[in-house]
């Protein structure tokens, strides 16, 4: 079977133990993370053949980083190493009121410095069938922009899918480029493109009228960002499918979770979750991407059951500790029919 390719950065996540603030902190907990190696994962456990690309240092952190992917299933034959470090994010954990913090230590990693060139995008994309990349990645430097870009082009010439994730982050933009500059470029070569309720308007300065991601007390009309999706189509022709995540913000422990998908005909609305108790939101982007590709895989033709896949996949996510999206397909589709008790499974 033909391969999923992702490409872009992982990192060390040191998270303070519970609720804890980081002035409180007298430890942190170890795991790794990144945007798409966060969708690799998902797909591998959905028993999607996936190969993660990146660049790594050669060092222990980077190899226990190396045997954390190998063992949930996703392939890293294709890393290439150099650099000096693995970049790392500190984690806060919030809650009710008080919203979770990211600090990000990650100048200088080994992607960072990553130049075009360094991977052989031919041999990488020989058995792939699509390749996903997130806006994160032409954040983190020229050079990873350049290589996103490289990656695109290639794929593109093979007919490979393409997809990616706004996945807008102000912070990381510190190179004398900004996302407006950079990611229409990018975003041309797509066939899938996901954004939250604000990625759209933070990038290209489309949004829908009368939305305030500030004031969404729980609720987001999902008809509401149809143009916000038919401006997008009309701007990146090559699209597809435009796909945007709908979250209300109750407070840092409470949301509401859903999506809709434009197909250039018709908008598509998935269910709406409640999602009171949160364990960790980290990752819930990329765990519905996860599950949008694999919904798109599986259920070709039927995009409402895709769209549905990805939102019970991602809410899910929600419950489960660390970035990757720790849960299967029958888990999943268990929740799209409507079983959300949470009884003991015996």
């Amino acid at each position: 079977m033909k391969k999923v390719i992702t490409f872009g950065e992982i990192m060390m996540r040191l998270a303070t133990p519970g609720y804890e603030r980081f002035c409180q902190a007298g430890q942190f907990n170890i795991s790794f993370g990144g945007g798409e190696a966060n969708v690799a994962v998902s797909l591998a456990n959905y028993g999607i053949d996936t190969e993660f690309v990146t660049r790594l240092p050669e060092n222990d952190l980077a190899a226990s980083c190396v045997k954390e992917l190998r063992k949930y299933g996703v392939g890293t034959s294709h890393i290439v190493y150099g650099g000096e470090r693995l970049g790392i994010y500190f984690l806060e954990t919030g809650a009710v009121a008080r919203p979770s913090k990211v600090i990000y230590d990650r100048a200088h990693s080994s992607v960072s410095e990553i130049r075009p060139g360094m991977i052989d995008w031919a041999n990488v994309f020989e058995d792939a069938r699509w390749f996903h990349w997130t806006g994160i990645t032409p954040a983190i430097s020229q050079g990873a922009a350049d290589v996103c870009r490289e990656a695109i082009a290639e794929a593109r010439k093979r007919g490979i899918t393409v997809s990616c994730d706004l996945n807008y982050r102000k912070n990381l933009w510190k190179y004398g480029k900004t996302a407006a500059e950079v990611m229409p470029d990018l975003v041309s070569g797509c066939d899938i493109i996901l954004g939250n309720e604000e990625d759209a308007e933070k990038v290209f300065g489309i949004k829908p009228e009368g939305f305030d991601v500030t004031a969404t007390a729980g609720a987001v009309n999902g008809a509401a960002f149809e143009s916000v999706c038919t401006q997008l189509m009309q701007r990146f022709p090559v699209a597809r499918k435009i796909i945007i995540t709908l979250r209300g913000s109750v407070n840092a422990n409470h949301n509401t979770w859903g999506g809709v998908l434009w197909d250039g005909t018709r908008l598509y609305q998935s269910p709406r979750y409640d999602i009171t108790h949160i364990v960790d939101r980290v990752g819930g982007g990329d765990s519905f991407m996860g599950g949008l590709i694999y919904g798109l895989l599986t259920y070709p033709g039927d995009d409402q059951q895709a769209l549905h896949f990805a939102v019970a996949a991602s809410c899910l996510k929600h419950t489960v500790y660390g970035d990757f999206n720790m849960v299967t397909v029958k888990e999943v589709e268990t929740l799209m029919r409507g079983d959300a008790s949470g009884r003991v499974s015996r």
